[in-house]
Protein backbone atom coordinates (compact mmCIF):
# COMPACT_ATOMS: atom_id res chain seq x y z
CA UNK A 1 0.00 0.00 0.00
CA UNK A 2 1.35 3.39 -1.01
CA UNK A 3 2.27 5.53 1.96
CA UNK A 4 0.44 8.87 1.85
CA UNK A 5 2.48 12.03 1.62
CA UNK A 6 2.64 14.29 4.69
CA UNK A 7 0.02 17.05 4.76
CA UNK A 8 2.63 19.65 3.81
CA UNK A 9 3.26 17.86 0.50
CA UNK A 10 -0.29 16.75 -0.30
CA UNK A 11 -0.49 19.36 -3.07
CA UNK A 12 1.99 17.30 -5.11
CA UNK A 13 -0.61 14.56 -5.47
CA UNK A 14 -3.66 16.82 -5.55
CA UNK A 15 -2.42 18.73 -8.59
CA UNK A 16 -2.71 15.58 -10.69
CA UNK A 17 -6.29 14.80 -9.72
CA UNK A 18 -9.21 15.46 -12.03
CA UNK A 19 -11.02 18.60 -10.95
CA UNK A 20 -14.58 17.94 -9.80
CA UNK A 21 -17.29 20.24 -11.09
CA UNK A 22 -20.72 21.35 -9.93
CA UNK A 23 -23.91 22.50 -11.62
CA UNK A 24 -25.45 23.89 -8.45
CA UNK A 25 -27.32 27.12 -9.13
CA UNK A 26 -26.04 30.39 -7.71
CA UNK A 27 -29.08 32.30 -9.01
CA UNK A 28 -29.79 35.42 -6.99
CA UNK A 29 -26.50 35.33 -5.08
CA UNK A 30 -24.34 38.46 -5.02
CA UNK A 31 -20.67 37.65 -5.50
CA UNK A 32 -17.88 40.20 -5.12
CA UNK A 33 -14.57 39.37 -6.77
CA UNK A 34 -11.38 41.40 -6.47
CA UNK A 35 -8.74 40.91 -9.14
CA UNK A 36 -11.55 40.03 -11.52
CA UNK A 37 -10.20 40.92 -14.96
CA UNK A 38 -7.64 38.14 -15.46
CA UNK A 39 -6.39 34.75 -14.33
CA UNK A 40 -8.10 32.96 -11.47
CA UNK A 41 -10.46 35.84 -10.69
CA UNK A 42 -11.75 36.04 -14.25
CA UNK A 43 -12.20 32.26 -14.48
CA UNK A 44 -14.09 32.18 -11.18
CA UNK A 45 -16.27 35.08 -12.28
CA UNK A 46 -17.20 33.33 -15.53
CA UNK A 47 -18.16 30.17 -13.65
CA UNK A 48 -20.28 32.15 -11.20
CA UNK A 49 -22.00 34.05 -14.01
CA UNK A 50 -22.62 30.75 -15.76
CA UNK A 51 -24.27 29.59 -12.52
CA UNK A 52 -26.50 32.72 -12.68
CA UNK A 53 -24.89 34.63 -9.82
CA UNK A 54 -24.86 38.42 -9.94
CA UNK A 55 -21.33 39.81 -9.98
CA UNK A 56 -19.46 42.83 -8.66
CA UNK A 57 -16.06 43.17 -10.32
CA UNK A 58 -13.47 45.01 -8.22
CA UNK A 59 -10.54 45.95 -10.44
CA UNK A 60 -8.21 48.73 -11.65
CA UNK A 61 -8.78 48.92 -15.40
CA UNK A 62 -12.19 50.35 -16.29
CA UNK A 63 -11.92 49.78 -20.06
CA UNK A 64 -10.95 46.15 -19.60
CA UNK A 65 -13.69 45.69 -17.02
CA UNK A 66 -16.35 47.13 -19.34
CA UNK A 67 -15.36 44.72 -22.11
CA UNK A 68 -15.63 41.74 -19.76
CA UNK A 69 -18.87 43.07 -18.28
CA UNK A 70 -20.49 43.20 -21.71
CA UNK A 71 -19.31 39.67 -22.55
CA UNK A 72 -20.74 38.23 -19.33
CA UNK A 73 -24.06 40.06 -19.60
CA UNK A 74 -24.51 39.08 -23.26
CA UNK A 75 -23.56 35.45 -22.66
CA UNK A 76 -25.13 34.69 -19.28
CA UNK A 77 -27.78 37.44 -18.83
CA UNK A 78 -26.80 38.28 -15.24
CA UNK A 79 -26.15 41.58 -13.51
CA UNK A 80 -22.48 42.56 -13.58
CA UNK A 81 -21.39 45.76 -11.84
CA UNK A 82 -17.96 47.38 -11.67
CA UNK A 83 -16.16 48.99 -8.74
CA UNK A 84 -12.80 50.53 -9.58
CA UNK A 85 -10.01 50.28 -7.01
CA UNK A 86 -6.24 50.05 -6.94
CA UNK A 87 -5.40 47.58 -4.18
CA UNK A 88 -1.96 49.10 -3.72
CA UNK A 89 -3.65 52.21 -2.31
CA UNK A 90 -5.40 51.72 1.02
CA UNK A 91 -7.66 54.75 0.55
CA UNK A 92 -8.88 53.17 -2.69
CA UNK A 93 -9.67 49.94 -0.83
CA UNK A 94 -11.67 51.86 1.78
CA UNK A 95 -13.52 53.82 -0.90
CA UNK A 96 -14.38 50.63 -2.81
CA UNK A 97 -15.68 48.93 0.34
CA UNK A 98 -17.75 52.00 1.21
CA UNK A 99 -19.20 52.09 -2.30
CA UNK A 100 -20.16 48.42 -2.07
CA UNK A 101 -21.80 48.87 1.32
CA UNK A 102 -23.85 51.77 -0.02
CA UNK A 103 -24.92 49.91 -3.17
CA UNK A 104 -25.73 46.44 -1.84
CA UNK A 105 -27.81 45.37 1.12
CA UNK A 106 -26.33 41.87 1.17
CA UNK A 107 -23.15 40.06 0.18
CA UNK A 108 -23.31 36.30 -0.31
CA UNK A 109 -19.78 35.60 -1.54
CA UNK A 110 -16.49 37.46 -1.38
CA UNK A 111 -13.55 36.13 -3.41
CA UNK A 112 -10.23 37.93 -3.09
CA UNK A 113 -8.15 36.95 -6.09
CA UNK A 114 -6.13 40.15 -6.43
CA UNK A 115 -2.40 39.57 -6.43
CA UNK A 116 0.99 40.76 -7.62
CA UNK A 117 4.53 39.39 -7.89
CA UNK A 118 7.50 41.72 -8.20
CA UNK A 119 11.14 40.86 -8.81
CA UNK A 120 12.17 44.32 -7.62
CA UNK A 121 11.43 45.95 -4.29
CA UNK A 122 8.83 48.65 -4.75
CA UNK A 123 6.78 50.75 -2.37
CA UNK A 124 3.21 51.98 -2.48
CA UNK A 125 1.94 55.51 -1.97
CA UNK A 126 1.35 54.50 1.65
CA UNK A 127 5.03 53.45 1.91
CA UNK A 128 4.29 49.73 2.22
CA UNK A 129 6.28 47.13 0.30
CA UNK A 130 4.16 46.61 -2.82
CA UNK A 131 3.65 42.84 -2.81
CA UNK A 132 2.84 42.66 0.90
CA UNK A 133 0.43 45.59 0.53
CA UNK A 134 -1.52 44.20 -2.43
CA UNK A 135 -1.53 40.51 -1.54
CA UNK A 136 -2.16 40.82 2.17
CA UNK A 137 -2.79 44.27 3.68
CA UNK A 138 -5.38 45.40 1.13
CA UNK A 139 -7.18 42.05 1.16
CA UNK A 140 -7.24 42.02 4.97
CA UNK A 141 -8.62 45.57 5.03
CA UNK A 142 -11.21 44.92 2.32
CA UNK A 143 -12.44 41.76 4.03
CA UNK A 144 -12.61 43.47 7.41
CA UNK A 145 -14.63 46.39 6.07
CA UNK A 146 -17.22 44.07 4.47
CA UNK A 147 -17.42 41.63 7.35
CA UNK A 148 -20.44 43.05 9.19
CA UNK A 149 -22.49 43.14 5.97
CA UNK A 150 -21.58 39.52 5.34
CA UNK A 151 -22.64 38.57 8.87
CA UNK A 152 -26.02 40.18 8.30
CA UNK A 153 -26.25 38.25 5.00
CA UNK A 154 -25.41 34.85 6.51
CA UNK A 155 -25.05 32.17 5.40
CA UNK A 156 -22.23 33.69 3.38
CA UNK A 157 -18.66 32.81 2.61
CA UNK A 158 -15.26 34.32 2.00
CA UNK A 159 -12.52 32.74 -0.09
CA UNK A 160 -8.98 34.08 -0.12
CA UNK A 161 -7.04 32.85 -3.15
CA UNK A 162 -3.82 31.93 -1.38
CA UNK A 163 -0.89 29.93 -2.74
CA UNK A 164 1.56 27.14 -2.05
CA UNK A 165 3.96 30.04 -2.48
CA UNK A 166 3.49 30.72 1.22
CA UNK A 167 6.27 28.13 1.65
CA UNK A 168 8.81 30.52 0.09
CA UNK A 169 9.15 32.69 3.19
CA UNK A 170 8.05 33.35 6.74
CA UNK A 171 6.70 36.69 7.94
CA UNK A 172 9.41 38.81 9.57
CA UNK A 173 7.16 41.06 11.60
CA UNK A 174 9.99 43.51 12.40
CA UNK A 175 11.06 43.85 8.79
CA UNK A 176 7.97 43.69 6.58
CA UNK A 177 9.50 46.10 4.06
CA UNK A 178 12.77 44.19 3.58
CA UNK A 179 14.91 47.04 4.87
CA UNK A 180 17.16 44.67 6.82
CA UNK A 181 17.08 41.66 4.48
CA UNK A 182 17.87 40.96 0.86
CA UNK A 183 14.71 41.28 -1.20
CA UNK A 184 13.70 38.63 -3.73
CA UNK A 185 10.40 38.15 -5.54
CA UNK A 186 9.85 34.73 -4.00
CA UNK A 187 10.54 35.97 -0.48
CA UNK A 188 8.14 38.89 -0.72
CA UNK A 189 5.44 36.77 -2.35
CA UNK A 190 5.87 34.01 0.22
CA UNK A 191 5.69 36.45 3.13
CA UNK A 192 2.49 38.02 1.79
CA UNK A 193 0.78 34.67 1.32
CA UNK A 194 1.93 33.40 4.72
CA UNK A 195 0.49 36.51 6.37
CA UNK A 196 -2.78 36.08 4.50
CA UNK A 197 -3.04 32.45 5.53
CA UNK A 198 -2.38 33.28 9.19
CA UNK A 199 -5.09 35.94 9.22
CA UNK A 200 -7.54 33.52 7.61
CA UNK A 201 -7.05 31.27 10.65
CA UNK A 202 -7.78 34.24 12.93
CA UNK A 203 -10.84 35.26 10.92
CA UNK A 204 -12.11 31.67 11.14
CA UNK A 205 -11.95 31.78 14.93
CA UNK A 206 -13.65 35.18 15.09
CA UNK A 207 -16.43 34.04 12.74
CA UNK A 208 -17.35 30.92 14.70
CA UNK A 209 -21.15 30.69 14.94
CA UNK A 210 -21.73 33.77 12.73
CA UNK A 211 -22.88 31.87 9.64
CA UNK A 212 -19.92 33.27 7.68
CA UNK A 213 -17.20 30.83 6.63
CA UNK A 214 -13.74 31.75 5.43
CA UNK A 215 -11.35 29.50 3.52
CA UNK A 216 -8.00 29.79 1.81
CA UNK A 217 -7.37 27.89 -1.38
CA UNK A 218 -4.37 27.17 -3.57
CA UNK A 219 -5.54 27.68 -7.18
CA UNK A 220 -3.07 25.21 -8.62
CA UNK A 221 -0.26 25.72 -11.12
CA UNK A 222 -2.24 27.67 -13.71
CA UNK A 223 -1.49 30.31 -16.33
CA UNK A 224 -2.13 33.83 -15.08
CA UNK A 225 -0.72 37.28 -15.82
CA UNK A 226 0.70 37.75 -12.35
CA UNK A 227 4.21 39.12 -12.78
CA UNK A 228 3.43 41.04 -15.98
CA UNK A 229 4.53 44.18 -14.15
CA UNK A 230 8.13 42.90 -14.20
CA UNK A 231 10.81 43.41 -16.86
CA UNK A 232 10.89 42.15 -20.47
CA UNK A 233 13.04 39.11 -19.72
CA UNK A 234 10.71 37.98 -16.93
CA UNK A 235 7.63 38.47 -19.12
CA UNK A 236 9.21 36.64 -22.06
CA UNK A 237 10.19 33.68 -19.87
CA UNK A 238 6.74 33.63 -18.24
CA UNK A 239 4.79 33.51 -21.49
CA UNK A 240 7.19 31.46 -23.66
CA UNK A 241 8.56 28.96 -21.16
CA UNK A 242 6.72 28.82 -17.82
CA UNK A 243 3.23 28.87 -19.35
CA UNK A 244 3.93 25.63 -21.23
CA UNK A 245 4.08 23.80 -17.88
CA UNK A 246 0.94 25.35 -16.42
CA UNK A 247 -2.76 24.52 -16.71
CA UNK A 248 -5.64 26.61 -17.97
CA UNK A 249 -7.00 28.83 -15.15
CA UNK A 250 -10.51 27.61 -15.99
CA UNK A 251 -9.67 24.69 -13.69
CA UNK A 252 -9.28 27.10 -10.79
CA UNK A 253 -12.60 28.73 -11.62
CA UNK A 254 -14.27 25.31 -11.62
CA UNK A 255 -12.60 24.49 -8.32
CA UNK A 256 -13.89 27.66 -6.71
CA UNK A 257 -17.40 27.05 -8.02
CA UNK A 258 -17.35 23.42 -6.84
CA UNK A 259 -16.32 24.70 -3.43
CA UNK A 260 -19.65 26.47 -2.94
CA UNK A 261 -21.58 23.21 -2.64
CA UNK A 262 -19.82 22.54 0.66
CA UNK A 263 -20.68 24.05 4.01
CA UNK A 264 -17.72 24.53 6.31
CA UNK A 265 -17.60 26.16 9.71
CA UNK A 266 -13.83 26.15 10.01
CA UNK A 267 -11.06 27.44 7.78
CA UNK A 268 -9.06 24.94 5.83
CA UNK A 269 -6.45 25.30 3.14
CA UNK A 270 -7.58 23.58 -0.03
CA UNK A 271 -4.90 22.21 -2.29
CA UNK A 272 -7.57 21.53 -4.87
CA UNK A 273 -5.56 20.82 -7.98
Amino acid sequence: MKKPLPAQLAFLENRNRVQKTSTQSMKGKLCIISGATSGVGLSAMRELAKGQANIVMVCRNLDKAKTIQKQLVDEFHVDVDIVIADFSVMSDVRRAADEILKRYSRIDVLINSVGVHSTKKRFTKDNFEMVFAVNHLSVFLFTSLLLERMKSSAPSRIIQVNSEGHRFSNVHINDLSFKKRIYTGLRSYGASKTAQLMTVWEFADLLQGSGVTINAMHPGAVRTNIGNNNGRLYRWFLHHVTWHFLKDPIISGQALYYFFKFSRTRQCQWNIL
